[in-house]
């Protein structure tokens, strides 16, 4: 059980925890040795050894206390303060070295249990009386130092700014083509249809950096902060009522590209932004006041990168170092919409009746977005009627106003019918707007993934403990988790990874409400936020090389699983 008043900051690390000692007593007889903290305690039943080059013998346990452990559901031995572990041991190698693979499982007594640990080091039996410590061992996780979010850390450990700026720089380009910069194209691109006939190649430009600063250093700001304090901002900036203010945002901005009335900062802050700059001052600071807000639709979006940055930020306390490449990498998601700028001017028809009709298209899809940024809280009936209501009112808007042009009227029809199959969609069932009568086609329905929800580091031991042997999947999901629901959709629902799927354990775990169980949950694998998957094998230990931070279509998704169900 872990207290809703424990706090994940409350409990040591798990090496400080369990202290990991070894020393060969005599050419034939190894010994282990576990320093355990005060509060904490270690099970018998979850130490196992095993050597690469040498034979090890039954280990010699000492007697612990017997007590009946909530975690498992049943009585248990187990150590507290310390326990040593006396193995007999034959080296098959004439030079007397081996290595050591020690696995073992702990928890404390407030009730969080960590994942079983396995330390590596290296022994020689000619080395009688050498104590093998911690500083010893390669890692207390199987293969901890080659994930994604762990080998970008270590970039940042490694101090040289040139490449890690270079390397977050590219990182950040690779995620401008992901879901959470894409609603940033309609954003500026109204902002640069907005300036009208003024909208030319270095205009254009100049406002797409404006825009691209303003929402790196929020960007940066808002990561640097959240690793600090040890959480995400998905749950803070994902939760309903902050998604419904920036989506109102959105229809109050659309509004200005229907003419409702003109976005402009007030008169006396604008003459003295102008008189400032030369020109165009208070248009920009504008700019880059949106640049900053959209830093908020873009900050809970959780991958690799932005892990490993939170990460080192909250395991160092190195703002500037994590602060800049937190920087770099928003620069880099940055670089397409650059490109849209300097391309706009050129790209978009001049002052006139076009200019009009595109401003208006650029309202329609910044409502569009407003729609986009409330569909994870918000049930999907609605999100698909939303569509239907947006296609059906642009297409009569296009029909009536513009009665004897062809090619607004064609527009029109395509639009209206478009809503018009949404709104037969929800009135049937549907709940898909990209395949808005799949469900009328008599096919198979689609494949649902059947997890077994858990609720708590407790319900998580326990779950590991009861897999038979099986490997296990813990996904970390969230309601508002745009990338969750995208792994459930495309990824989960292919074949192949349901093949997967029927010979492991699914766990999940529901964040959405961002309690305490919650935090201590993704605290213990140092997550900031989902979409998040660690997987384990058969021996309930994590592969720490395989986890999935962020999404991943099928094809990436069977490489991490390959190691679990070949």
């Amino acid at each position: 059980m872990t207290p809703a008043s424990a706090s994940a900051e409350e409990y040591l690390a798990p090496e400080a925890a369990f202290r990991f000692s070894a020393v060969m007593v005599d050419a034939g007889t190894l010994q282990i040795t576990y320093a355990i903290a005060d509060g904490y305690y270690m099970y018998r039943d979850r130490f196992h050894f095993k050597a690469d080059g040498a034979t090890l013998g039954q280990p010699d346990f000492p007697h612990g206390k017997v007590k009946y452990d909530e975690n498992f559901q049943k009585e248990v031995e187990t150590y507290r303060n310390s326990v040593s572990i006396r193995i007999p041991v034959e080296v098959s190698t004439s030079p007397g070295a081996f290595k050591l693979v020690s696995t073992a499982q702990g928890c404390a007594d407030k009730g969080l249990c960590y994942p079983p640990m396995d330390t590596v080091v290296d022994m020689s039996a000619s080395a009688v009386g050498k104590v093998v410590g911690p500083a010893d061992a390669s890692g207390n996780v199987i293969a901890s130092s080659g994930s994604d979010m762990d080998r970008i850390t270590a970039a940042l450990r490694s101090g040289k700014l040139l490449t890690v700026l270079s390397l977050f720089f590219l990182l950040g380009v690779g995620l401008s083509f992901t879901p959470c910069v894409l609603p940033m194209v309609p954003i500026l691109s109204s902002i640069i249809v907005g300036e009208g006939a003024q909208a030319k190649r270095g205009r254009g430009l100049l406002l797409s950096a404006v825009y691209v600063l303003g929402m790196a250093l929020v960007y940066t700001a808002l990561g640097i902060a959240a690793g600090l304090i040890g959480e995400g901002l998905s749950a803070v900036l994902q939760n309903p009522w902050v998604l419904s203010a920036f989506a109102l945002l959105m229809v109050g901005l659309s509004l200005s590209m229907f003419n409702f009335y003109q976005l402009q900062i007030p008169a006396a802050w604008q003459s003295k932004l102008t008189e400032a700059s030369g020109q165009g001052g208070g248009k920009l600071a504008g700019v880059f006041v949106m640049g900053a807000i959209s830093a908020l639709i873009v900050g809970p979006c959780v991958a690799a990168p932005l892990a490993g940055a939170l990460l080192y930020i909250s395991q160092t306390r190195d703002v500037v170092l994590g602060g800049s490449a937190l920087f770099a990498m928003a620069l880099g998601m940055g670089v397409p919409l650059l490109v849209i700028g300097a391309s706009a001017g050129a790209l978009l028809p001049r002052a006139g009746g076009w200019m009009e009709s595109v401003k208006r298209f650029f309202g329609v899809l910044m409502l569009a977005t407003a729609l986009w940024m409330v569909s994870p809280v918000i049930p999907a009936w609605a999100f698909v009627a939303g569509w239907a209501a947006l296609g059906i009112a642009y297409g009569a808007y296009l029909l009536w106003s513009k009665p004897g042009h062809w090619a607004a009227r064609a527009c029109g029809l395509a639009f209206a019918a478009l809503g018009l199959l949404q709104l037969v969609s929800v009135a049937t069932g549907g709940r898909d707007p990209l395949a808005p009568l799949s469900h009328l086609g008599g096919g198979k329905p689609a494949a649902h993934t059947d997890f077994v929800r858990v609720r708590s580091v407790a319900e998580l031991d326990a779950a590991l403990a009861q897999t038979g042997g099986k490997p296990a999947m813990l996904d970390f999901y969230a309601d508002w988790c745009v990338s969750c629901k995208e792994m459930e959709k495309f990824t989960f629902t292919d074949p192949r990874v349901r093949e997967k799927f029927a010979r492991m354990v699914l766990l999940q775990i529901d964040v959405t409400a961002n309690n305490a169980d919650d935090k201590a949950m993704l605290k213990r694998f140092q997550l900031f936020g989902p979409p998040g998957i660690i997987l384990f094998d058969g021996q309930g230990r994590e592969l720490a090389d395989k986890r999935v931070i962020g999404y991943q279509n099928a094809d990436q998704f069977l490489q991490s699983l390959q190691a679990l169900a070949p």
